[in-house]
């Protein structure tokens, strides 16, 4: 019971601390596993999980931007219930450059609980580049002699769309030193490379940029020069 309590009051004194001080390091490093689900030229996606590793400068604590190295597979299609029997695996890399602006930049969170709980929310964009690699492929229509265009390896120019909510973790000197990401990406690619298929669209579905989701799920470590963010909570 005594541990409990000297916990609850460290707990208590490092929250004190927030709300007088905001101070924070300069770098940051993550990594993160999401799902992962396609939205291509097939009629039907498969669930995956996809990995990152990021690097982190913090223009501010609202305002990081990060190198991501990210790995993963992609999958779709079926040979036999897809109505063009096509079916394909991506093993991909990418790298991606990205930016996120968090509420706490641009809204005046003094003297409003409400304000202070959603100023952890962000949005943010990018630009980067997406390895493919097919693993497992479907080429040949089965029963025709019909070859599915396409390239087994390929590097599209991807952009990705991001939102998402942080929960931040201080220690004793009111500096952000974790923290936990829940996120939603959206990645547009430009290309035909995240199936490996470039069939015409005048015979098959092909009329939208490939592109491909994530639940995120993530964490953060800062370190680094300390600086101080002047909006204070009060």
């Amino acid at each position: 019971m005594k541990k409990l309590l000297l916990f609850f009051f460290l707990t208590a004194a490092t929250l004190v601390a927030r709300s007088q001080t905001y101070n924070y390091n300069a770098f940051g490093i993550g990594g993160g596993v999401s799902a992962v689900y396609p939205y291509v030229d097939l009629n039907q996606g498969k669930n995956t999980f996809a990995f990152n590793v990021t690097g982190y400068y913090n223009i501010s604590p609202y305002l990081p931007v990060g190198l991501e190295f990210q790995t993963g597979n992609i999958s779709g299609g079926s040979i036999k219930d897809d109505p063009n029997n096509r079916e394909f695996t991506n093993n991909y890399k990418a790298i991606i450059l990205h930016g996120d602006l968090y509420l706490g930049q641009i809204i005046d969170y003094d003297y409003s609980d409400f304000k202070r709980m959603i100023k952890d929310f962000y949005i943010g964009s990018g630009v980067g580049f997406i390895n493919n690699n097919m693993t497992y492929i479907v080429r040949t229509r089965p029963g025709t002699d019909y070859k599915f265009p396409g390239e087994d390896k390929s590097t599209n120019l991807m952009v990705p769309i991001r939102f998402g909510y942080e929960f931040r973790l201080f220690n004793s000197y009111g500096e952000q030193f974790m923290a936990v990401n829940l996120g939603y990406v959206h990645n547009f690619t430009w290309g035909e490379g995240l199936d490996g298929y470039a069939d015409p669209s005048s015979k098959f579905r092909n009329n939208a940029p490939d592109q491909y989701r994530q639940f995120v799920f993530g964490v953060k470590f800062n370190f680094g020069p300390v600086s101080s963010f002047y909006k204070t909570i009060n």
